[in-house]
């Protein structure tokens, strides 16, 4: 993982200069050496792929249930993440229709003697179970395998697991995997490291996927004394069981818990390598905006924001009057920079900017990473409201929540907002709707067969280089 850090970083601080064929071809090399590995795997011993997931021990709940996850700053799918994620397309018992084979990933320890790996890949195919791929992570006490199984439809995550434990498996974790999880483990690591690279935004949707079904969350540098604050946790972070702590780059910390299945050394070794790679480029955020013209003939540009936008915001806080931002923050509105630097921050999600032909901002749309949910939240210059700015700003940070994997978005607004409501109609998704006390909390499902009828933008979101 350090050597993808070195060459990634290489390659983007160089910028432009580095023929885009290098990285392709590095990715190349790569997949040769994933694929040399799966067919060195298939005539002998061999490491493995990588899954992570949270489905709990068998000790602890049945295999094939469903578990938590998040995105960042939570991320929600991480992802960008909902909850529960159980076997879908399944019956009761988590099986796939008779007939059928189904992709599980695995994970269960192993002790670490001669012949016990051997006993327990000769129980798979007695049933009939192919190794796709497999990765070890030594531990004091034995070894964690990972696998990438292709089993008969037929078979349930308890039965898989029951199998693996008469073959002297122990804590076995199990959840249904698809098509995404055949790539192999060093591709995978390089566009994680990649993406990061580009976005500092990306880091906490980078780690969700690296670990699996996980809440990542970003503390501030004055989060206090307790024991996620940035003075308790040493520059090469902590390995806690089902927690990890790492120094974030701006003086905060990053905080991962994944309280059904524990980490294991290797995962902390990647996670503290993607925020180092972080760490050293710095901040940054794509380069581009699309130019749209507005019915009335204007010209303005939507492009990603951060926090060197701050001063832009607040001036656009100030020509804002008192019910717009109201209705945006739901009460009296002070000091606007105490939490734009918050809104405007990669680390807690992405910010997308509208601006006109003079440069002024003129309105900012927010995709938050809210523990295991994702937000979004408007704010259009009254004397620019009323001309699609807050429909179009909406369809691309919905966009950006289907790319990365967020499972759905909900807005905070007043009953009284039609215009919010308006925008959210306007996305062609089911619609969740929630009123308490005047507040009015709207949620939009993201799920494949909603999306295919959703008016989302149809081009590249913004910040996809």
């Amino acid at each position: 993982m350090s050597d993808v850090t070195d060459a990634v970083t290489h390659l983007v601080e160089h910028g432009p200069g580095v023929p885009v064929m290098v990285l392709a071809s590095l990715a190349a090399l790569i997949a040769t050496a994933g694929f040399h590995t799966r067919w060195s795997r298939r005539h002998g011993q061999a490491p493995p792929a990588e899954d992570t997931g949270a489905r709990p021990p068998t000790a602890e709940r049945p295999a094939g249930t469903g578990a938590s996850e998040t995105g960042s700053s939570g991320a929600g799918s991480s992802g960008a993440g909902p909850s529960g994620a159980g076997p879908t397309g399944t019956g009761p018992t988590g099986s796939a229709p008779v007939g059928e084979s189904a992709l599980w990933r695995m994970r269960t320890t192993v002790r670490d003697a001669p012949g016990s790996l051997a006993v327990l890949c000769a129980a798979l195919a007695d049933r009939r179970i192919d190794i796709l791929s497999l990765q070890t992570h030594p531990l004091a006490d034995g070894t964690v395998d990972e696998f990438l199984l292709r089993a008969p439809g037929e078979l349930s995550g308890a039965e898989l697991a029951d199998v693996v434990t008469a073959a002297g498996g122990a804590r076995t974790w199990t959840e249904r995997a698809d098509a995404h999880d055949l790539v192999d483990v060093p591709t995978r690591v390089l566009g994680l490291a990649t993406r990061t690279a580009l976005d500092a935004a990306e880091l906490p949707l980078a780690l969700r996927q690296l670990l699996g079904r996980c809440t990542i969350r970003s503390l501030p540098a004055s989060a206090g004394a307790g024991a996620g604050a940035a003075g308790t946790v040493p520059p090469e972070g902590t390995l806690e069981d089902t927690v990890l702590r790492l120094r974030a780059p701006e003086g905060g910390v990053i905080s991962v818990e994944r309280p059904q299945l524990p980490f294991t050394p290797a995962e902390f070794a990647r996670a503290r390598a993607l925020v180092e790679l972080d760490a050293r480029l710095g901040p940054r955020v794509p380069r581009g905006g699309d130019v749209l013209t507005l019915p009335e003939g204007s010209d303005i540009t939507v492009r990603r924001a951060d926090t060197r936008d701050v001063e832009a915001a607040k001036a656009m806080h100030e020509r804002c009057s008192a019910r717009t931002l109201g209705m945006r923050y739901h009460g009296p509105v002070g000091d606007a920079g105490r939490y734009l630097n918050h809104l405007l921050s990669p680390r807690f999600g992405r910010t997308l900017a509208v601006q006109t032909a003079s440069g002024r901002v003129v309105g900012l749309g927010h995709l938050l990473w809210d523990g295991d949910e994702t937000e979004v939240a408007l704010l259009v210059e009254d004397a620019w409201q009323r001309r699609g700015i807050g429909g179009e700003l909406l369809g691309r940070l919905v966009a950006m929540a289907v790319e990365t994997g967020c499972e759905s978005v909900y807005a905070v607004t007043q009953a009284s907002n039609t215009g919010m409501v308006a925008a959210m109609r306007g996305l062609g998704l089911p619609l969740d709707y929630q009123i308490e006390e005047g507040t009015l909390v709207v949620t939009a499902r993201l799920d494949p067969s909603a999306r295919s009828a959703a008016r989302l933008p149809r081009g590249e979101p913004i910040g996809q280089e």
